[in-house]
């Protein structure tokens, strides 16, 4: 019975953790956005973004920050007018776009939610920021590692915000 109640125990640690994680990714993507459109610079945010996951985190080696600007070109394109990322960013891209360079980076254009095309479309000045956070979740029990090795906990995090 008890180590039963042990292997329940540890697991309850890492899924509660797994939660924890994803707010707090969450409440990052959004502060990061909050921040980057009352004008902080991209990369700023970023590293407000960074210091503010804390050590419980350590986003600088286990996660990546992606701040990106966006405006309408036309009537119906909206493209991303500058892009920042932290460092290292462990091969995530953004799930926006990019802007070229990279060779890999063809266009600049992006789709966005219809609510953020609505409020961009209706103030043809206006810019949207919007910040992605990833983050690579690593269990602290070996439960939790058997766990996610079984697809049961995440793998990796993502939040994303738009203002």
């Amino acid at each position: 019975m008890l180590p039963l109640l042990c292997v329940f125990v540890l697991g309850i640690v890492d899924f509660s953790r797994a939660l924890y994680v994803a707010e707090v990714v969450r409440n990052l993507s959004g502060e990061g956005s909050s921040l980057a459109s009352r004008g902080n610079p991209l990369t700023d945010t970023i590293n407000t973004v960074v210091a503010d996951a804390g050590a419980d985190l350590n986003m600088a080696a286990n996660g990546c920050v992606i701040v990106s600007s966006v405006a309408l070109a036309t009537a119906t394109t909206y493209v991303i007018t500058a892009q920042a990322k932290s460092s290292p960013c462990n091969n995530a891209s953004s799930k926006l776009g990019c802007i070229p360079p990279p060779s890999s980076c063809t266009s600049q254009t992006t789709t966005l939610p219809s609510s953020v095309e609505a409020v961009i479309s209706s103030n043809p000045n206006y810019t949207a920021y919007v910040t992605e956070v990833y983050y690579n979740f690593i269990p602290v029990t070996p439960i939790g590692a058997f766990l996610k090795n079984n697809n049961l906990l995440p793998t990796q995090l993502y939040s994303g915000a738009y203002y």
